[in-house]
C-alpha cells in the first residue's frame, strides 16, 4: 500500500475532530440540529484553515442515512462514499479552472434533477472568487432560489473579491488561523499515534513556520521526519527551516548591546554559512527580541514561548526601552532589504545601526555617574588650589584645618546629583563679573560689521558673515567658560587664615547653607517636597538656557534619578508629589487615571522608598495648580520655539535673503537647537 501524506491521512471526518475553528462549528451544529438548514454556505479564510473540510462534514451530515445530524455516523454507505471521494451527489468544482460561463451554465443544467442516492444534492465550489463576472451572473439566479434538494457550498480565501449580491444570498462564516500552540499540541498528537519520536521546541518551530495553516504544518512535519531519518529534531527542523538556532541570535543580541562590532562581523559571517537565506536573519531577530519583551511584560509566558534559562536572564538585562527600539529598526531594516545592494550589506548595516542607537532614558542612565564625577571634580579643584597656597604661605597652620571640610561636604551630597547643579550656578555667575572686567574683548567684530554693510547684495559675503559671526560667538563662549573655571580655583585661596581671620565662610557655598542639614542626614525625607517652584504654570521662570524639566523643577530631577520604565514613569510625569504632615502624597492628574494600576502604584512606590528612602502615603486622582513635570517640559518646548522663531527672524542673513531674494520663512520647519 502506497503512504498517504499526513494530511490526508489526519484529515477530521466529523466536527469534533476539526482542530479550534470552534466560532465556525457551533452555529453549523445548532442549524444542524434545529434544522434550519440555509440553502447557501460561504466558508472563508487563509490556506490550510479547514474550508474544505468542514463543507465535507457538512454535505456528510446532510446525506447520512441515519438522518440530518451535527455527528455523522461515518459507517453507512453515503457517509464511506463521501470520506472517498466518490459519492455521486457531491460535485466539488474548482472554480480556478472553470472559470467561463459556459462551465456554470452546464453545471446549473443540472440542478433541476434530484440526487441519485442522497438526501441532497450538495455542489462545493472551492476558490469560487475565482469565476468571471458572467459566471457570478448566470449563477445569481440559481443561487437565490435553489431547488429544496440542492444545497450550494462555497468555499473562498477571498472574500473582498466576490459579488456583494453573492455574499448577500450567503450565510458567511470567517475562519480564522489557527493558534501556534493549537497547531503545535495537533502536531504532538498526530507524531505519537504514527509512534515517532520529536522534540517539543520542533514543533512550536514547526508551527510557526505555519502560520496557521493546519495543512501546511503537517507537510512541514512529513519534511521534517525525512530530515531527521524518522525523528523530529531541532537541528534537523532549524536546517531545513534555514532558521537561525536561539544561541546565535542571543550572541548577536549581547554584542550588539556591547557594542562589539568585530565580533558581531565574525558571528554574522558563521550564520551566513549555515543558512541558505541571510535575508530571514532579521525576521528570527525579530520574532526573539518581539519574545524577550513579552517575556520581561509576563514572565509566566516563558515556557509557552520556548524560552531557555539563558534567555530569560538576558531579557532580565536588558532595559524595556532598548528592546523597542530593537524591534523597531529591525522592521525598518526588512523594509530597506529591497533596496541594499546586496542582501548582507542591508543586513549588516541593520545590525549596526542597533548597535548605534540607543534610547535617550539609557544613555542618561549611563551618563549619571559621569555626571556625579563631575560635580565632584568641581568641588574638588578648590581642594588642589588650597594645598597650592600652603606653598606661598610657607606651611602656615590654619590652611590644613580647612582641607578636610570639602570632602566632607561632598561625601553627602551625592544621593541627589541634580541639587549640586542649582547651588554651584549662583557662585559662578555671582563673581565672574571681577574676571570679566579685565578681560580683552575680540577685535573680531569690527570687521564682519563692515563687512556686512559693503556686501548687502552678494550672497556669498553674507555666508562669509555668517561664518565669522559665528566664529565670534563660539570664542566668545569659550572665553567665558575659562573665565568660570578661573572663578572656581580661586576660592579656597580666599579662605587662607593669613590675610585676615574671616574668609574661611567662604570654603562652603552660601546658597548651600540651607540645604546642609538635608544632605548631612542623606535622607531625602527631610528635604523640602520635591514638588514644583511655581504655584501654578502660569506663574513658572523659565530661563532661557532651559532645556529640561529637571532643570528647574526637583519632582522632575528626582524622577530622571528613578529607575522608573513604561507606564510607571508615564505617570510619574504626570502627577505632583507633595508633602503632608511626615509623608507624602502623589497626586495624579485625572485625565491619566487610566494609567494607574496596582502594579504601576507598586513600581513608584518602590521606587522612591529603595532609591531616595520616602514613604509614599498614598497616590490619588486630583488635578492640582502645581504643574507636572510634564507639563513643565511642555512649557519650556513651547519658549525655546517661541525663542528660536524670534532669534531666526532677528538674524541678519534671514533678513538679507528676504530682502533680496523674497525668501519666506516658514515657521513649522523650525526647531529649537
Amino acid at each position: 500500500m502506497s503512504y498517504q501524506v499526513l494530511a490526508r491521512k489526519w484529515r477530521p471526518h466529523t466536527f469534533k475532530e476539526v482542530v479550534g475553528q470552534q466560532h465556525v462549528l457551533k452555529p453549523v451544529m445548532n442549524a444542524l440540529t434545529s434544522g434550519r438548514l440555509h440553502h447557501a454556505w460561504l466558508l472563508t479564510g487563509t490556506r490550510g484553515v479547514g474550508k474544505t473540510t468542514i463543507a465535507r462534514i457538512l454535505a456528510k451530515s446532510l446525506n447520512c442515512e441515519q438522518g440530518i445530524t451535527a455527528e455523522p455516523c461515518g459507517q453507512c454507505g453515503a457517509c464511506k462514499a463521501i470520506d472517498e471521494g466518490r459519492f455521486v451527489d457531491l460535485l466539488e468544482i474548482d472554480a480556478a479552472s472553470r472559470t467561463k460561463v459556459e462551465d456554470t451554465r452546464e453545471l446549473l443544467d443540472n440542478v433541476q434533477y434530484k440526487p441519485t442516492h442522497g438526501r441532497y444534492k450538495v455542489y462545493l465550489i472551492d476558490e469560487v472568487h475565482m469565476l468571471s463576472r458572467h459566471s457570478f451572473n448566470a449563477l445569481l439566479k440559481t443561487l437565490e432560489e435553489p431547488p429544496e434538494h440542492v444545497k450550494f457550498l462555497l468555499a473562498t480565501t477571498d472574500p473582498q473579491k466576490l459579488p456583494i449580491t453573492v455574499l448577500s444570498r450567503c450565510l458567511q462564516f470567517n475562519l480564522k488561523a489557527l493558534d501556534r500552540q493549537e497547531i503545535a499540541n495537533h502536531l504532538g498528537y498526530v507524531l505519537q499515534q504514527e509512534a515517532i519520536p520529536f522534540d517539543e521546541a520542533a514543533l512550536v518551530a514547526i508551527a510557526r513556520a505555519a502560520r496557521g495553516s493546519m495543512r501546511d504544518a503537517l507537510s512541514l512535519t512529513d519534511q521534517a521526519i525525512a530530515q531527521g531519518e524518522q525523528q523530529v529534531t531541532m537541528a534537523g527542523v532549524q536546517q531545513m527551516l534555514g532558521a537561525v538556532p536561539s544561541f546565535e541570535l542571543a550572541t548577536l543580541l549581547e554584542q550588539i548591546v556591547a557594542g562589539q562590532g568585530a565580533d558581531l562581523l565574525t558571528t554574522l559571517a558563521r550564520i551566513a554559512g549555515q543558512v541558505p537565506d541571510l535575508s530571514n536573519l532579521l525576521g528570527e531577530m525579530q520574532n526573539y527580541v518581539h519574545q524577550l519583551a513579552l517575556y520581561q511584560a509576563v514572565p509566566e509566558v516563558a515556557e509557552t514561548l520556548g524560552l531557555s534559562v539563558e534567555d530569560q536572564h538576558l531579557a532580565q538585562q536588558l532595559p524595556a526601552e532598548l528592546l523597542q527600539v530593537y524591534y523597531d529598526i529591525l522592521i525598518q531594516g526588512r523594509r530597506d532589504l529591497d533596496y541594499a545592494a546586496e542582501v548582507r550589506s542591508g543586513v549588516e548595516m541593520t545590525l549596526l545601526r542597533m548597535m548605534a542607537f540607543r534610547p535617550e532614558r539609557i544613555e542618561l542612565m549611563e551618563r549619571t555617574p559621569v555626571d556625579t564625577t563631575t560635580v565632584t571634580t568641581t568641588k574638588a579643584a578648590p581642594a588642589s588650589a588650597a594645598k597650592a597656597a600652603p606653598e606661598s604661605a610657607q606651611g602656615t597652620e590654619p590652611a590644613p584645618a580647612t582641607e578636610p571640610e570639602v570632602p566632607q561636604e561632598q561625601l553627602s551630597e551625592p544621593d541627589l546629583p541634580p541639587e549640586p547643579e542649582f547651588t554651584a550656578e549662583p557662585e559662578l555667575h555671582a563673581e565672574p563679573q571681577v574676571d570679566h572686567a579685565p578681560e580683552p574683548q575680540p577685535q573680531q567684530p569690527s570687521e564682519p560689521a563692515a563687512t556686512t554693510e559693503n556686501s548687502q547684495d552678494s550672497l556669498a559675503s553674507l555666508l562669509e558673515t555668517r561664518a565669522m559671526l559665528q566664529q565670534k560667538k563660539n570664542s566668545e563662549k569659550l572665553k567665558g567658560n575659562e573665565a568660570a573655571a578661573s572663578v572656581v580655583k580661586p576660592t579656597p585661596v580666599a579662605a587662607q587664615p593669613e590675610p585676615e581671620p574671616e574668609p574661611e565662610p567662604e570654603v562652603s557655598p552660601k546658597p548651600e547653607a540651607p540645604e546642609a542639614p538635608a544632605h548631612a542626614s542623606a535622607k531625602p525625607t527631610q528635604m523640602q517636597a520635591p514638588q514644583a517652584e511655581a504655584a501654578s504654570l502660569e506663574s513658572l521662570a523659565i530661563p532661557d538656557d532651559t532645556r529640561s524639566a529637571a532643570e528647574i523643577d526637583r519632582w522632575s530631577a528626582l524622577i530622571d534619578n528613578l529607575e522608573l520604565t513604561g507606564l510607571a514613569r508615564q505617570l510619574a510625569r504626570n502627577s505632583v508629589l507633595e508633602k503632608q504632615n511626615e509623608s507624602y502624597v502623589l497626586w495624579v492628574r485625572e485625565e491619566w487615571q487610566h494609567l494607574l494600576n496596582e502594579s504601576v502604584a507598586q513600581a513608584i512606590t518602590q521606587a522612591l522608598q529603595e532609591n531616595l528612602d520616602l514613604k509614599l502615603a498614598e497616590i490619588a486622582l486630583k488635578n492640582t495648580p502645581q504643574p507636572t513635570p510634564f507639563e513643565i517640559q511642555q512649557a519650556i518646548d513651547a519658549k525655546r520655539l517661541t525663542d528660536a522663531k524670534q532669534k531666526l527672524a532677528a538674524d541678519p542673513l534671514a533678513q538679507a535673503l528676504q530682502q533680496n531674494f523674497g525668501a519666506e520663512l516658514l515657521d513649522d520647519s523650525v526647531q529649537p537647537l
